[in-house]
């Protein structure tokens, strides 16, 4: 690696609305506050996992919309 041209990875702390606090090494550095976080998201759970979304509700949904037949 050439010495000089890479950014300096700092420590960084993120804080989100919902309180969570991230910390992590970006080129940011210091404390950076954020919205939303994959503990507050609506895709994921409080432990990062995905959810399993209710597709057969939303597949009805479209053919009703479009009046499709099943």
């Amino acid at each position: 690696m050439k010495p000089g041209i890479h950014p300096e990875y700092l420590p960084t702390k993120f804080t989100c609305a919902c309180g969570n606090v991230l910390e992590t090494y970006s080129t940011l550095g210091g404390d950076r506050h954020i919205e939303i976080c994959s503990n507050c998201h609506p895709f994921f759970r409080g432990d990062g996992k995905q959810r399993v979304m209710d597709t057969a509700g939303r597949i009805e949904k479209f053919n009703r919309r479009y009046k499709r037949a099943s």
